[in-house]
């Protein structure tokens, strides 16, 4: 019988694996944490983790659904306009 912790899938990932779950490489990654543009995440014993949910919402930001529609709320991994707003998730419109 398999005990309950193999059954429970992961609930956090590290830097590498959280940007193979969003096809990104893991600087680009880091880079979005450094510019406040990037999923939120958490510092475990001096570990950086990204919940599951947090990566699926962050992605989510960017959703559209045709060409024409206006681009998604993610922003590209660089430095923003003092008045543009770097996370959507912390920041209103």
């Amino acid at each position: 019988m398999q005990s309950e912790r193999a059954i429970l899938p992961p609930r956090f990932l590290r830097t590498k694996e959280a940007a193979q779950f969003l096809s990104l490489s893991a600087r680009t990654l880091e880079k979005h944490r450094t510019y406040g543009t990037g999923p939120a995440y958490r510092k475990l014993g001096g570990r950086v983790v990204y919940a599951v949910d947090d990566l699926k919402a962050w992605a989510d930001h960017g959703a559209v659904t045709s060409t024409s529609d206006p681009r998604g709320s993610v922003l590209p991994a660089k430095r923003h306009a003092a008045g543009q707003p770097p996370c959507i998730d912390r920041c209103t419109r």
